[in-house]
């Protein structure tokens, strides 16, 4: 866990219970086979970046888990959180992998090492994305919403840093 409340709660209390289709989105009828988890140290910005991509790109879906925030509500990151995400996402029936994404540095870190927690089946279908928190998840989420595979919704996460630096020169 990262964060100031970093000792907060034992592993069992941290995890959440499975995310409801409100809170992953409908899957649409693309049955969109690649899941998203956002990694975040705050519950609320996780929930309005996917509030944010669902409601721009309302015509596909696919599914977001949210590893955000510790148990009591406080700022942080809990590798044991971002490990049942991918976990739950990995094992949906049709579920072709799952890309990670993380707001900050600690964030990197707790998914890596909850990718290493994952089983077998599930690492070898995840992949944590370098890509920016918000304008990542708006590409994932379009590409993973038509259907591509997790490479392609992967490179198309990553094309946001350079697009948007590209905007700015």
């Amino acid at each position: 866990m990262t964060g100031a409340a970093a000792t907060a709660a034992p592993v069992e209390q941290a995890v959440p219970a499975p995310a409801t289709e409100e809170e992953c989105g409908p899957v649409g009828a693309t049955g969109a086979s690649v899941g998203i988890v956002l990694v975040s140290h705050s519950r609320a910005l996780a929930e309005a970046a996917r509030d944010l991509a669902t409601g721009l790109m309302a015509s596909v879906s696919a599914r977001i888990e949210l590893a955000a925030g510790l148990a009591d509500g406080g700022l942080g990151t809990d590798a044991a959180v971002v490990a049942a995400a991918v976990e739950r996402l990995a094992a949906q029936p049709g579920n072709q992998g799952v890309l990670v994404i993380a707001d900050l540095g600690s964030g990197i870190m707790s998914a890596e090492a909850a990718l290493e927690r994952l089983s077998p089946d599930a690492a070898s279908r995840a992949r944590l994305s370098p890509a920016p928190f918000v304008e990542g998840l708006i590409g994932a989420y379009g590409a993973a919403g038509i259907g591509l595979d997790l490479e392609a919704v992967a490179a198309e996460a990553a094309r946001a840093a350079p697009a948007k630096a590209a905007q700015i020169s």
